[in-house]
This record gives C-alpha cells, sequence and structure tokens, in this order.
C-alpha cells in the first residue's frame, strides 16, 4: 500500500488542475541512482499496463510499477516546505539509509 497525506493529495490535485492533468494518475516509480543507490521518480500518466499496482489515496489514482512496488510498499509521500524549498517527501519504512537531501535512499 502507498499513501498520500491530505497536503501531498491536495498539492497534486493542485498541480493537476493547473497543468490540465486532471483525468491522470499519479506514477511513481523507483530508479537507479542517487548518492544512497535509489531515487524516487514521479510524474502524471494518463495509462497504467498489466504490470502496474493500482492504489488510490484521497481520490488519486497511484500507479506504481511491479519492480518499484518492492521498494515503496508502507510508504507514504508528504509535501513539506521549509527553508530549504518545497517538494513531496517519501516516509518509506523499507528505507535503511538515505541522504541528506531525501531524494534518494538504499534499502
Amino acid at each position: 500500500m502507498l499513501n498520500l497525506t491530505t497536503r501531498a493529495a491536495e498539492k497534486v490535485k493542485e498541480i493537476q488542475g493547473a497543468e490540465g492533468l486532471a483525468e491522470q494518475g499519479l506514477r511513481v516509480r523507483v530508479i537507479g541512482g542517487g548518492c544512497a543507490g535509489f531515487s524516487y521518480d514521479l510524474f502524471f500518466e494518463d495509462e497504467t499496463t498489466e504490470m502496474d499496482e493500482t492504489f488510490t489515496s484521497h481520490g488519486i489514482s497511484i500507479y506504481v510499477d511491479m519492480m518499484s512496488v518492492q521498494y515503496v510498499e508502507g510508504t507514504e509521500i508528504d509535501y513539506v516546505e521549509g527553508l530549504q524549498g518545497a517538494g513531496f517527501k517519501f516516509v518509506n519504512p523499507q528505507a535503511k539509509q538515505t541522504c541528506g537531501c531525501g531524494s534518494s535512499f538504499a534499502t
């Protein structure tokens, strides 16, 4: 299961509205790279494949490919604003290590 916080869901809906993407779901992917080994990738997409798991959180469809789902199971996505900027924050219980910027992790 993958969940959005209320604040993250509001931000996703805001971006969907501003970009005219209200019919698209949020694709969550794990890719190799970053200083800790893996990085998260978020983007809007209108289609799924038979290799995707689909979740719904706060009315938003979330698509995760089979390879990525093993790394994000149980993850909560939040949206934070602070002195160093704003962005989506992943709270992943499977991450054994994260980098200082918080955009990559290791399991």
